[in-house]
């Protein structure tokens, strides 16, 4: 599809908003029934991607089930492949001009998206990312947090650019953008990749303060020390090209 300007209106700007799920079951009605709140300056289409789930937690999603959103689609893949090759399933087939994520888990608001949108729509940014330092971090641990800001601190040495929230599940790209990054990663990683790769693309990225707060292991949360050492080996093999 075409790739209007932003200056042509924000009417004519549409948003792909990506979901990756895997076994959501409990949490997955709220996180709809609040997406079912909101209220977005630009049109809107959900890509639910089901992750392999065992638990059937997509299965009653109805393709017009969401109020204020255009449609609704869910894609599967059949069998686990992370959160990655999820995101990039439903960045394949999004059809908005701006493409952003949203976790099925509810650690982050959706109140917050139409912020994270509006340095798009206005043209001053390729990409926006939710940062969780300025707007209410409330992490899983402080050895995360800590995680965090040494990825970032990486980022910041092999790539001369510096976000205060590289690994935020809260990422919108302008499709022009996104289709410079060449994306490979299937884990968490994909974090560090989308940051990495704008930031050696010369993106323009933007943070804009977002609400957080992190559920506990037992509640479901996946994401385990490991993968921030995932996350610097990513950001070493996009600095060195391969």
């Amino acid at each position: 599809m075409s790739q209007p300007a932003a200056e042509d209106g924000a009417d004519t700007v549409r948003l792909s908003l990506v979901m990756p799920v895997f076994n959501e079951a409990d949490v997955l009605p709220a996180t709809l029934e609040r997406l079912a709140g909101l209220t977005l300056p630009i049109p809107w289409e959900l890509i639910v991607v089901d992750d392999g789930s065992t638990d059937g937690g997509v299965d009653g999603i109805e393709p017009s089930g969401i109020p204020g959103a255009e449609r609704v689609r869910v894609l599967r893949q059949d069998v686990n492949r992370g959160k990655g090759a999820a995101i990039r399933l439903g960045f394949a087939a999004a059809e908005g001009d701006i493409l952003g994520v949203q976790d099925a888990d509810l650690e982050y608001d959706p109140a917050d998206i139409a912020a994270l949108l509006a340095p798009l729509i206005e043209g001053r940014a390729d990409a926006v990312f939710g940062t969780r330092t300025r707007g209410g971090y409330v992490p899983y641990s402080r050895w995360y947090a800590l995680g965090n800001q040494v990825l970032g601190a990486a980022a910041a040495v092999m790539f001369g650019r510096h976000v205060s929230d590289l690994y935020t599940g809260y990422k919108f790209i302008r499709r022009p953008a996104y289709e410079r990054l060449r994306l490979t990663a299937n884990g968490f990683d994909i974090e560090a990749e989308i940051g990495s790769r704008l930031f050696l693309t010369r993106a323009r990225v933007v943070e804009v303060p977002v609400r957080y707060e992190a559920r506990s292991r037992e509640a479901g949360k996946k994401l385990r020390p490991s993968d921030g050492l995932r996350g610097l080996v990513r950001l070493i093999r996009v600095r060195v090209g391969r």
